[in-house]
C-alpha cells in the first residue's frame, strides 16, 4: 500500500556537493520524506554548473527522485528545483516556511528543539552547505531572511550525511520515521 505524503513540506536546500553526491541525497532523501530539493550555489561550494549542464542535471535529478519515490511507494514525488544561488533559492520558497541552517559554528540550538517549536503545519526548509561549509555572511544573510542557525551535535558530518541525518530527525519528529 502507498502511503500518504507528509503532512509537513521539507525542503532541503543542499550546497552543491562534489561528484554523485548530490544524487545520493535526492534518492535517501525522497525515502526519508523530503517534499522538495533546491540545489544551491555557495561561497565555498566547487561545483558550477553552466546553464546547459544545470537543466540536464536537473532533468537527470528529477529521474532519480521519480524512481526513489516509485520504490518506497510514496503517492507523490519530491520537486527538484534547478540549481541557483543560496539566497535566491532561499527567497523564493513558499510563504510561511520555517528555514533553519545547519551551521557548524552553532551549538546552542539543536536541530529537534528548532523543528518542534515550528508549527506543525508550517513547512520547514533545511540549508546545508557543500563540502566547505558555509561563510559567516551567508549564515548571516539567511539569518536576516529568518533563518534559525541549528547543530546536529559535536561531530561535524559530510554534506550528504548531515543532509540525510537531519531528514531523518525531522522524519522522526514528525512522526514518519521510527
Amino acid at each position: 500500500a502507498r502511503r500518504a505524503p507528509a503532512s509537513r513540506a521539507l525542503h532541503i536546500l543542499q550546497g552543491l556537493p562534489k561528484g554523485d553526491k548530490l544524487e545520493l541525497v535526492l534518492q535517501k532523501g525522497t525515502e526519508l520524506g523530503a517534499a522538495a530539493f533546491h540545489p544551491v550555489d555557495t561561497a565555498r561550494g566547487v561545483v558550477k554548473l553552466e546553464p546547459k549542464r544545470a537543466a540536464e542535471r536537473t532533468g537527470r535529478w528529477t529521474k532519480i527522485v521519480e524512481e526513489a519515490a516509485r520504490q518506497c511507494r510514496r503517492d507523490d514525488v519530491p520537486q527538484v528545483h534547478p540549481p541557483r544561488p543560496l539566497l535566491d533559492a532561499a527567497r523564493a520558497l513558499p510563504p510561511g516556511t520555517r528555514l533553519l541552517v545547519l551551521d557548524e559554528e552553532e551549538s546552542a540550538l539543536a536541530l529537534g528543539e528548532a523543528f518542534r517549536s515550528c508549527p506543525p503545519d508550517a513547512p520547514v526548509a533545511l540549508v546545508i552547505g557543500s563540502e566547505g561549509g558555509l561563510t559567516r555572511e551567508e549564515v548571516g544573510a539567511l539569518h536576516a531572511l529568518g533563518a534559525r542557525p541549528v547543530t546536529l551535535g559535536r561531530r561535524i558530518l559530510r554534506t550528504e550525511t548531515a543532509a540525510l541525518a537531519a531528514l531523518a530527525v525531522m522524519a522522526h519528529l514528525d512522526g514518519a520515521l521510527g
